[in-house]
């Protein structure tokens, strides 16, 4: 029976990702054309956030009821901000599943993606289009989340910039997230995140399949503000240095605390 069920998931494991390669192909080709020729701005960008959104909320439906993973979520009110001000979400990174977890809980949401996934053939039509912020310069990082953010867009931030190197140890917290934070005044809702057992890791590949389905937990921590965690008066590169070591001590603690990581 184990084997079966195994054999199993890697069946629907192989048919969600390749529906998920083939929708985002087809957005990229259809979507993006299109929302260039759409005359509205604003409207666009809020029809794309929602079909990315249903989209990705299907797709973590579809995996959960054919019994490939768990998903438990707490806090989960808070990234839906229809009524409070838009917040930057940083969240640790164990596995690639992370980003779409996030996007299928977060109905206005806008992503920081790593320069070197603007060129898949797959998505680069949809980041554009969604008008995703890239990591190359991290000037216009902070600038263009400012932006994304003043429009009531929901930053999704993974501070490692990678997935995790290993499932007990976090990489060094890029600043981007604090400068974004102390120059737009958005408040910062720290996610924890885990995979048990490791699946799309950063030395895994899509075929890799436990022996039983992974379970995703998600925490949404209260939200904190930049004035918080950095002293007022502290020119803007300190202030963002120490942003940035007390939040990844806050979330590397709660990781602890939650027994997502080891002491």
């Amino acid at each position: 029976m184990k084997a079966l069920d195994r054999y199993w998931r890697f069946i629907a494991t192989a048919l969600a990702f390749t529906a998920f390669g083939i929708c985002g192909l087809g957005f990229s080709l259809i979507v993006f054309p299109l929302a260039w020729l759409w005359p509205h701005g604003a409207s666009k960008q809020r029809i794309i956030a929602a079909i990315i959104h249903a989209f990705f909320r299907a797709l973590v439906a579809v995996l959960v009821a054919v019994r490939v993973m768990k998903l438990d979520v707490r806090g989960a009110d808070a990234l839906d901000r229809k009524s409070k001000r838009a917040a930057i979400v940083v969240a640790n990174h164990p596995t690639w599943l992370d980003v779409m977890v996030l996007l299928s809980l977060t109905p206005r949401a806008c992503c920081v993606v790593k320069s070197a996934h603007w060129g898949n053939p797959f998505f680069w039509g949809v980041m554009r289009a969604a008008e995703y912020v890239s990591n190359a310069d991290p000037v216009e990082l902070v600038d263009a989340g400012a932006r994304q953010l003043a429009r009531g867009y929901t930053m999704i931030i993974f501070p490692e910039g990678t997935r995790s190197p290993a499932r007990d140890r976090l990489h060094a917290f890029s600043r981007g997230f604090a400068h974004m934070a102390l120059q737009s005044g958005a408040p910062i809702l720290p996610v924890l995140m885990n995979c048990d057992p490791p699946v799309f890791t950063k030395g895994m590949r899509w075929h890799d399949i436990p022996e039983r389905a992974f379970h995703m937990r998600v925490n949404v921590l209260d939200a904190v503000g930049a004035d918080t965690l950095a002293a007022a008066g502290d020119p803007p590169a300190l202030a963002a240095r120490t942003l940035t070591h007390a939040l990844e001590a806050h979330i590397t603690q709660h990781l602890i605390d939650h027994g997502f990581l080891k002491a």
